[in-house]
């Protein structure tokens, strides 16, 4: 992309922030520049810019007369990360489960099915984009935004899925079994599987004891 179009600083950093998490720029890799002018056209300084507010949220790392490469997470950093994800996540579980309706599960099966269309059919970017709707929309049943707001600050933050996670197919099927267990604990407001299948979820261990073998029973009204 040769020609440089106007785009705001905001959306430029969200550009970047999504294309690092979804595994476009490998954890380690140094970027140039001159690079992401072309792939985002946009200015050099609105590059610079954005690559500023990026090592801010420690998604990348300036290192002074070398550049910018992003930020590789070491295992101790990203266990403690996933550690407070599990931690925030399942808090948000009950409010999650006290405001679900019928529309929420709606919209909920049907991003979990578009996640499973492009496990067999999409780019690594689709399969991001679309886990990571699932998982705004999941949130957006929890009431307490500040909670969100952190939580969704720490996914931006921990190792990316299809760098990290997903290395196998397999892996990226059990991600999409897990967000329809995710439903059913929604469904028959049962709070305590809905906590079980996130830290399973966030921990990258398996389905194993997650869940019982027979679908929970639904709540009346």
């Amino acid at each position: 992309m040769s020609a440089k179009t106007k785009r705001s600083p905001e959306s430029l950093v969200d550009l970047m922030a999504r294309d690092i998490q979804a595994g476009v720029f490998t954890p380690g890799s140094w970027l140039k520049q001159i690079d992401l002018e072309n792939r985002y056209g946009a200015t050099r300084m609105d590059v610079r810019r954005a690559l500023d507010q990026l090592a801010l949220k420690r998604l990348v790392r300036h290192v002074p007369n070398r550049g910018y490469h992003v930020h590789a997470l070491d295992d101790r950093q990203a266990d403690e990360i996933r550690d407070v994800r599990v931690i925030l996540e399942t808090a948000a579980a009950e409010s999650m489960v006290e405001n679900v309706g019928p529309a929420d599960l709606e919209d909920l099966r049907r991003l979990a099915a578009r996640f499973d269309e492009l496990t067999l059919t999409g780019t690594i970017l689709e399969q991001y984009e679309a886990n990571i709707a699932f998982h705004v929309r999941l949130l957006k049943l929890c009431s307490n935004q500040e909670l969100v707001n952190i939580v969704m600050e720490l996914r931006g933050r921990g190792p990316s899925a299809p760098a990290t996670q997903w290395k196998t197919r397999a892996r990226i099927e059990q991600s999409g079994r897990e967000h329809l267990l995710m439903i059913e604990a929604l469904a028959a407001h049962d709070t305590a599987a809905l906590r079980r299948v996130l830290t399973a979820h966030i921990r990258q261990t398996g389905l194993e004891g997650v869940a019982s073998t027979q679908p929970p029973k639904h709540k009346s009204g």
